[in-house]
């Protein structure tokens, strides 16, 4: 009689950065590597990742005549965080699969909670019920000046709202991420990612290189 055996966790891997950053060009390239090693491998984003969570994303992204304030865009994007931790992430873990993907929690804590001024403690409370025990295995942080950044985001055109931020917010922004990575740096590395793509490209695959070495496999 074969007695089936459970698949060992797969890793979470997330990348954060500000806008123009180049998160998704290099998640789509972070997919490549672990393919390459013989890993399974899902792709998601955030705010998004599941139908529910995309019809979320929608909401959050529109513009409204009313306005959208800080509480209410922190609890919906942490109702779509929900919603794709059901749906595709826990499940795909459990699986044994990879999951990469493009902004997860640390964004809530640098856009709602420096960025719109929440603080951290209401976002670490929503984390704690949403995400459980779940903390990403790791964090690339794609450092960027915010300045330039902004200026790469509007060049792509079709800005949402949070890319026509001001200057201000976006540097809240980096600042919350560079302290999150300097207080935790055996889960978070900082690239710079104001090199060209390939240097920053190269970057990443030394990290994950260095760092999946200590996350089981």
């Amino acid at each position: 009689m074969t007695t089936a055996t459970t698949p060992e966790r797969g890793r979470l891997i997330v990348l954060e950065g500000g806008e123009g950053a180049g998160k998704s060009t290099h998640a789509r390239g972070i997919v490549d590597w672990l393919q390459a090693q013989g890993r399974r491998v899902v792709l998601t984003r955030e705010p998004g990742g599941s139908p529910l969570a995309e019809a979320i994303r929608g909401v959050v992204l529109g513009d409204w005549d009313e306005g959208i304030d800080g509480a209410t865009e922190a609890l919906l994007i942490f109702a779509a965080r929900a919603a794709h931790l059901h749906a595709r992430i826990a499940p795909a873990l459990a699986a044994g699969e990879d999951v990469v993907c493009d902004r997860f929690v640390d964004a809530s804590y640098a856009y709602q909670g420096a960025g719109r001024g929440l603080g951290m403690e209401k976002i670490a409370q929503l984390e704690r019920w949403t995400l459980g025990e779940l903390r990403p295995d790791l964090v690339l942080v794609l450092d960027l000046d915010p300045e330039l950044g902004l200026q790469r985001a509007k060049h792509r055109g079709d800005i949402n709202r949070f890319e026509a931020e001001t200057l201000e917010f976006a540097r809240l922004v980096r600042q919350t991420y560079l302290a999150r990575a300097a207080a935790a740096p055996e889960r978070y590395a900082v690239i710079d990612s104001s090199q060209p793509r390939a240097q920053v490209q190269a970057a990443i695959f030394k990290v994950l290189q260095q760092q999946l070495r200590s996350v089981p496999p």
